[in-house]
């Protein structure tokens, strides 16, 4: 009667009003809140004891009208019988469950009532009688059983089970085939000890999805048995859902495993232009004045001798050009006959063969390097990296249905492009084009790594990296909405949480994600993406040494024609 030291509040039925006035002055006295009526016609809805005398009439009237759900937990009941060794059968005819709280006190003698415990294992079954104790006048209250938990007695309960794969039913405990169904193998064990803890009897059905709403409203698959009742317990976990919420009770999160995208970070010439980023920008603005005052001397230098000498040359074409070759480590034929034009050409050498050696040290550094700059969706989107998704049931409802702006253009743009096939593969297949690069995978990681343990090399897996597209919870464990075996069940599987079996289970079935132990091992092999812009470069300057030459043609030809005119 009392939670956390504070009494809980009395509301009855008795069979006369001075009864009632009676009792109500005993208890406000001992400061416990209550009230009683001769006739209880409504019931609260508050957590309450309902004390009833069942030697009035209406008594057994409200009992049979009651609705057997309000038998069930925050309410509790007291039923008093002041017939010696005698009950009325109405009592035993009440649907009360395993979740309800009832006690029955029934009259021995004038002043001793012995106290029992009634509940039912199932609607159809007989009413269960466990013996709490008893109350005499002279002793009070003394309690001679302290079981907190109800014997289900191997009483039979539906489970309802989900494999994509017929196969599956045949390696749920031998641990072959784990990327099949891994959840709900993982599942089927967990329920397997929680019927050994309940002490009743698993009858299975096996379902070949989850359960969705189709056109009707009407909900398939395991979560269509739950809310039809045709099953208590969803013996595979479910992940959590705003339209499932109303129809069926979550229980426990028994399986910490995550859908993600998964690939191997690309190499950053893939991401970003290598040749630019050696030097800090101050670096290269150094550089630019150190070229320009080397030019500008250069030809000071240059046109003087040149004056002094009484020549004519196109002195600043030279030298940029001179210049231009000396920072691409290049000679030309061009060189300074004085020796002030030659101290300045071997000063502007020897510093840019520094600056050279510096960059490309850095260069062959960066092209071994990865990238680091796919970290979200909206990135992932926005790269060149190719996408698939694991082909499982889950993954072809939510991709379509995707709601969030990035996660509908991701799929609409790189899973299921206008006119092509929906790119889902099997994991097996998946997991292969990430290890050769540049493709993102969604999968079910604790699965996926698996493969990437059996095929990877050391240091293709380092680099791995995740990233989130469902944004969900681990998925729970579901059971009937309202269902009587609800609080048992939550115990159960806090028992399995707490006695390691349900680690046990994940760890046989899930891989973590590999480490990365010897990065230093990778030997990296230059492609054609390494080095585009120097074949950009190279074309760029071909085309304009094709135009400057087809204009000389055109310009000589049409010198020619002049002269010719002219004769």
């Amino acid at each position: 009667m009392n939670s956390f030291d504070q009494p809980l509040p009395i509301s009855g039925s008795l069979c006369n009003t001075f009864d009632s006035v009676r009792l109500w002055k005993t208890l406000s006295e001992d400061g416990v809140p209550s009230s009683f009526h001769v006739a209880l016609v409504e019931l609260p809805p508050s957590p309450i004891l309902l004390l009833i005398d069942l030697n009035c009439n209406h008594s057994r009237i409200l009992l049979t009208q009651v609705n057997p759900k309000l038998f069930s937990l925050p309410l509790r009941w007291l039923l008093i019988s002041t017939d010696t060794y005698t009950t009325d059968l109405t009592v035993y005819k009440l649907n009360i469950m395993v979740d309800s709280d009832l006690v029955l006190a029934q009259r021995t003698s004038t002043n001793n009532y012995s106290l029992t415990k009634l509940y039912k294992l199932e609607p159809n079954l007989e009413m269960v009688q466990e013996r709490l104790g008893y109350w005499d006048a002279k002793d009070g209250l003394t309690i001679t059983s302290k079981r907190s938990r109800p014997n289900l007695n191997k009483i039979t309960l539906k489970t309802s089970l989900v494999m994509t794969e017929n196969d599956s039913l045949l390696h749920l405990t031998d641990q072959r085939e784990r990327h099949v169904d891994t959840a709900s193998k993982v599942s089927y064990a967990l329920v397997v000890h929680l019927g050994e803890i309940l002490n009743v009897t698993l009858k299975y059905s096996v379902q070949n999805t989850w359960g969705y709403k189709n056109e009707k409203s009407d909900w398939n698959g395991m979560i269509g048995e739950l809310h039809r009742g045709e099953a208590v317990i969803g013996g595979s976990v479910s992940f959590l859902r705003s339209d499932r919420v109303p129809i069926v009770d979550y229980v426990g999160m028994t399986i910490p495993t995550k859908s993600m995208f998964v690939f191997r970070q690309p190499k950053l010439s893939y991401t970003a232009n290598v040749y630019a980023l050696p030097f800090n920008w101050t670096v290269w603005l150094s550089l630019l004045l150190l070229v320009l005052g080397i030019v500008i001397t250069l030809s000071v230098a240059l046109k003087w001798s040149c004056t002094k000498q009484k020549l004519k040359t196109a002195v600043w074409f030279d030298v940029t050009l001179l210049a231009f070759g000396a920072v691409c480590q290049q000679g030309s034929s061009f060189t300074p006959s004085n020796a002030s034009g030659r101290i300045v050409t071997i000063s502007m050498f020897v510093s840019l063969m520094f600056l050279y050696t510096a960059y490309s040290a850095n260069i062959v550094a960066l092209l071994q390097s990865s990238s680091n700059n796919i970290r979200s969706l909206n990135d992932l989107l926005n790269s060149r990296l190719s996408v698939g998704v694991d082909d499982t049931v889950f993954n072809r409802f939510y991709f379509p249905n995707a709601i969030e702006p990035v996660s509908k253009a991701l799929y609409r743009q790189k899973v299921a492009p206008p006119g092509q096939t929906p790119r889902y593969f099997p994991i097996r297949d998946g997991v292969e084009k990430i290890r050769k690069g540049h493709f993102a995978f969604h999968m079910e990681t604790g699965v996926g790594y698996q493969f990437v343990l059996q095929t990877f090399k050391e240091y293709e897996k380092c680099g791995l990296t995740e990233i989130s597209f469902l944004h969900v919870p681990d998925p729970c464990l579901v059971i009937q909405k309202n269902t009587p075996y609800k609080k048992l069940i939550q115990i159960g599987l806090r028992k399995i949480h707490e006695s390691g079996l349900q680690m046990r289970a994940v760890s046989l079935m899930y891989t973590k994600k590999p480490i990365c132990t010897n990065k230093a091992s990778n030997f990296v092999s230059v492609g054609i993406i390494d080095c585009y812009l120097a074949h950009a470069i190279l074309l760029i300057g071909v085309i304009i040494s094709l135009s400057i030459f087809s204009f000389e043609v055109i310009l000589w030809r049409q010198r020619k024609m002049i002269n010719n005119d002219a004769h």
